[in-house]
Formats: structure tokens, sequence, C-alpha cells
């Protein structure tokens, strides 16, 4: 897996996850369950990644949508 984006607004990753999906891109979301126990104090980030083979389109997509 690669990280390709690293953030604490659950909103911001959510819609990043979107913006791979559409472009058919599977992504996982990671260090989710322990942001929700944190309280969402954002002292555990949660991190979007993708598989090492799609690692180079899913960051052009984020860039072409300015996200990255």
């Amino acid at each position: 897996m690669h990280v390709v984006a690293i953030d604490s607004d659950r909103i911001r990753i959510g819609f990043l996850a979107a913006l791979l999906s559409d472009a058919g891109i599977d992504c996982q979301v990671l260090d989710e369950h322990i942001s929700a126990l944190e309280g969402g104090i954002g002292a555990f980030p949660r991190r979007l990644a993708v598989r090492q083979a799609d690692a180079s389109r899913a960051l052009r997509v984020l860039r072409e949508a300015g996200e990255a």
C-alpha cells in the first residue's frame, strides 16, 4: 500500500477517496478507527492508501483536482 494523503479532516479524506473511486482507483482509509476513539481532536490523522501499482495514477488524479 502507498499512502497518497494524510489528514485529520475526515470530510476531506472522504472527498479524496471519492475522487479516487470516481477514477476507478481502489483506496483504503487507514487509522480511521483510532481517530474516532481519540475523540476527533486530530491527534491521529487518517491516511488514504492505494495499491502500489496505482500510486502514480492516484497522485496524478489528486494533483489534477488541486488536492495534492
